[in-house]
């Protein structure tokens, strides 16, 4: 049985943030100005002048200088302060998409190491409703047009760039965990502690030869000083299609239940809408993001499309011995992700 007194009673510090009160303070939004906006532009024509494949963009081959130095410090309050930023004024409307992608994965190079997203070595994502149902057993959530419930990704970082918001729905929130540690442990210590004892997540068919088809990671881990929470409850659920694991017990659903009504409670929430071009970056240890329901345009030009990228950061915290089972390696950018052979990856302009 874990000891929670290991742990601070309420945990401060920036990361744990109430939403209402971000939503007066927009401080997290960082506007481009035109320098850098021109800066960008100028490595993606380099880019693609070169004819550089966009699995293979580095740093070093998008060079942003006038940015790079804003970005880290970006970089840095989204790993150590709040958990978040948006980026917002880069006007996409005369780039292709493969010019945005460029932009965009130049951008995340500048951030950390991109890492696989699923079993094919998809180096950058889409988010888009391919018309699937997450009651599919190996169908990802974001594959739908379903709510996605409060959630962590399996990477240090995400990143989501907006090619085209959905005719409506379709919203961003986000709540800190680090909040829903405190106020769980202020009203119901016994099933804060509940939190903190593995559980097992469904891998969603993404594993690899000799892993099980699932993981077993405690919700909130307390490591190095530092506490990082994985989370999604509807992969939570699914594992039990596995008939080798018993039932939950009714402390087990109970702390999971008022998990989720605390990461639902607007109390704790901020929410956003994304325009064209807006880049969210989001602490997957610190927060956890979910994605309102939405209805789609009807003409496929117009349906909503986002880009991610699941990055790894040189300069992130340290994990427990227990994340190896999902991130594999646990060195600071080289870790995270679905594992799949290096040969593998690499970053398609569509879902397919």
């Amino acid at each position: 049985m874990f000891d929670i007194t290991q742990v601070p009673a309420r945990i401060t510090g920036p990361s744990a943030w109430y939403g209402p009160d971000l939503a007066k303070d927009t401080s997290w939004i960082e506007h481009l100005t035109a320098a850098e906006i021109a800066e960008i532009d100028g490595a993606v024509r380099s880019v693609t002048a070169d004819g550089t494949d966009l699995a293979q963009i580095r740093k070093e081959t998008f060079p942003i200088p006038r940015f790079a130095a804003r970005l880290a410090r970006i970089t840095d309050d989204v790993l150590n302060g709040r958990g978040f930023a948006l980026i917002r004024g880069f006007d996409i409307g005369a780039y292709s998409l493969k010019d945005t992608a460029v932009a965009f994965f130049g951008i995340g190079s500048h951030i950390g190491k991109a890492r696989s997203q699923n079993g094919k070595g998809h180096i950058l994502g889409h988010v888009q409703d391919l018309g699937l149902s997450s009651s599919q057993p190996n169908v990802r959530i974001y594959q739908t047009n379903e709510r996605q419930t409060y959630h962590t990704d399996s990477s240090d970082i995400v990143g989501l760039m907006c090619i085209r918001p959905a005719q409506s729905g379709g919203q961003s929130s986000l709540v800190s965990s680090v909040t829903i540690y405190n106020e769980m442990r202020a009203r119901a210590p016994d099933l804060a502690r509940v939190l903190f004892e593995p559980i097992e997540t469904d891998r969603r068919g993404e594993f690899a030869a000799g892993q099980k088809p699932y993981f077993r990671i405690p919700v909130f881990n307390w490591h190095a000083g530092l506490l990082s929470a994985i989370y999604q409850r509807q992969y939570i659920d699914s594992t039990r299609r596995f008939a080798e694991l018993p039932r939950f017990t009714a402390e087990q659903v109970a702390a999971l239940d008022m998990f989720d009504a605390l990461a639902n409670d607007p109390a704790l929430t901020l929410n956003m809408e994304f325009r064209p071009g807006d880049i969210q970056l989001v602490h997957n240890h610190t927060l956890l993001h979910d994605r309102t329901a939405f209805t789609d345009w009807p003409e496929p030009e117009r349906k909503r499309h986002l880009l991610r990228l699941w990055l790894a950061p040189e300069n992130a915290r340290p994990l427990p011995p227990v994340f190896a089972e999902r991130y594999g390696d646990l060195t600071p950018g080289a870790r995270g992700g679905v594992a799949v052979p290096a040969d593998d990856l690499k970053a398609p302009l569509s879902a397919a």
